[in-house]
């Protein structure tokens, strides 16, 4: 299982490198990973090219349901961002979920 900061930091490059993206300039959405092993919900904001405020809380402390959501465990998310681990079959194989709302699913396509 990872820790908590290696999950932070995995997540600062994972969605840093996706908000530097041209096709993401221009949104503006509430982000959330919940790291089903470590019971925790990283909540953030992809604005203007990048993630702001990332901070993490206990999960279902709060229930407000970001616009992009995705759910992993911490060994999985950190196995994303060294390369262990494509995007594309993780989420195929229900190891990685992303609840999005249309519009958003459709331009995270181009993304991921």
């Amino acid at each position: 299982m990872a820790t908590m900061e290696q999950c932070m930091t995995a997540l600062e490059g994972i969605l840093g490198d996706l908000a530097a993206k041209p096709a993401a300039q221009g949104l503006d959405r509430s982000l959330s990973c919940r790291l089903t092993d470590l019971g925790q919900l990283v909540r953030g904001r992809l604005a203007r090219g990048s993630v702001r405020d990332l901070r993490a809380e206990p999960d279902g402390q709060s229930p407000e349901k970001a616009d992009i959501r995705f759910t992993m465990t911490s060994d999985d998310l950190v196995a994303l961002t060294d390369g262990r681990l494509s995007f594309g079959p993780a989420w195929a194989s229900g190891r990685v979920k992303l609840e999005a709302g249309l519009r958003d699913m459709l331009r995270l396509r181009t993304l991921l």
